[in-house]
């Protein structure tokens, strides 16, 4: 996007979106512009320089990344808990704190690593649990880092979760993956798709609304550098 600071607009084609529409992570500025079919990546272009000023005032807003170091305290399971230097070969959780072994820069690699791990393991235990209520089975769990969404689900039953789940109470995690086995049996967001969702998963509004308010706040830390 032209001016300064520099700042790139990610487009994502679209086959659902019926218009041209922006998108600014509030966890860290990063911003997305979805592109439906029937636009142009000139008209999207035009559609940036327009908002221009709404962008760069939306994408500063977002809150300074916390690198991931020695000392620093973050969330997992919903409980805070500090990274304490000590020994072995990989970062482990010992007496409600981060153990991780290595030099300052190892640090946030190995306690992101750790962070996967844990949220493989309950992700899939949820995932097993609520497809095992619906009699489906998804065709592939996947972990990434996604900004924009918690989880998806694909046409071919394929799953994906965002790993930072694992630092959000145990609930919200639960709901995410109610959320997407759902969309094993209903692939919209439809009245229908929402009252599976509550059947299998009762007053999942509240975990809702947590990520809606404060799901930002688990990618405010940056496990790249130290």
């Amino acid at each position: 996007m032209p001016g300064l600071p520099p700042l790139a607009v990610d487009v994502v084609p679209s086959a659902r979106a019926k218009r041209l529409s922006l998108r600014v992570s509030r966890a860290d500025g990063s911003v997305r512009l979805s592109l439906p079919k029937t636009a142009t990546l000139k008209m999207a272009e035009d559609f940036v320089a327009e908002k221009a000023a709404w962008i760069r005032k939306h994408s500063a807003a977002a809150p300074t990344l916390e690198p991931v170091g020695f000392g620093t305290q973050l969330p997992m399971r919903g409980q805070i808990m500090e990274v304490v230097p000590g020994k072995g070969r990989r970062a482990v959780v010992s007496d409600g704190v981060i153990v991780c072994p290595g030099q300052s820069h190892m640090v946030g690699p190995r306690v992101a690593a750790l962070l996967k791990l844990e949220a493989r393991a309950e992700l899939k235990a949820a995932t097993d649990k609520y497809a095992a209520m619906l009699g489906k089975s998804p065709n592939r769990i996947s972990l990434k880092d996604t900004r924009s969404r918690w989880g998806s689900c694909s046409s071919q039953g394929n799953l994906n979760y965002s790993w930072r789940l694992i630092m959000a109470p145990p609930a919200v995690l639960d709901y995410v993956a109610a959320h997407e086995v759902a969309h094993l049996a209903v692939m919209d967001h439809s009245p229908r798709f929402w009252k599976t969702v509550r059947d299998m998963c009762p007053g999942f509004e509240a975990q809702k609304t947590w990520l809606r308010r404060q799901g930002g706040t688990l990618h405010s830390f940056d496990f790249n550098t130290a």
